[in-house]
C-alpha cells in the first residue's frame, strides 16, 4: 500500500511540471503593455521638454549686443555686453547690470508686451 501511493505521488508530482507550463502566463502581453506605457510617458512628457530645451539654448546661442530681453526674474532690457557666461543689460538710462546668460528667458520683439516705446 505504501508503495502504491509513492508511485501515485510520484507519477503526481510527474505531472506537476507540464501542468504547470501549459497554464503559466506569457510574459510577452505584460512587457508589450509595459513598453506602451513607457512610450506614451516618453512621448507626452520627456520629448516636448527636451524640445523646449533645445530652443532656449539655440535662442541663448543666438543673443548679441542690442537685443531687448526678459530675464526669468522679469527685467527687460538691452544687451549692450556679452561674455561667456554673463550679459551686461542696460534695464534703464545709465543702468547697466550683469545677468547670467542662462537667465535670460526670452527675447522681446517690438510691439510685444514688456515694450515702453510709444508710451508717454
Amino acid at each position: 500500500m505504501f508503495s502504491l501511493n509513492l508511485a501515485a505521488a510520484l507519477a503526481w508530482a510527474g505531472d506537476v511540471p507540464e501542468a504547470a507550463a501549459a497554464q503559466s502566463p506569457s510574459l510577452m502581453p505584460n512587457l508589450l503593455i509595459f513598453g506602451g506605457m513607457f512610450l506614451f510617458i516618453y512621448l507626452i512628457l520627456f520629448r516636448p521638454q527636451q524640445k523646449k530645451q533645445k530652443e532656449h539654448q539655440a535662442m541663448l546661442n543666438s543673443l548679441q549686443k542690442g537685443d531687448r530681453i526678459q530675464t526669468s526674474g522679469g527685467l527687460i532690457g538691452v544687451i549692450t555686453g556679452s561674455d561667456q557666461n554673463e550679459l551686461t543689460v542696460e534695464i534703464a538710462p545709465q543702468v547697466r547690470v550683469k545677468i547670467g546668460r542662462g537667465f535670460v528667458s526670452r527675447v522681446v520683439k517690438p510691439g510685444q508686451g514688456g515694450d515702453d516705446k510709444g508710451k508717454n
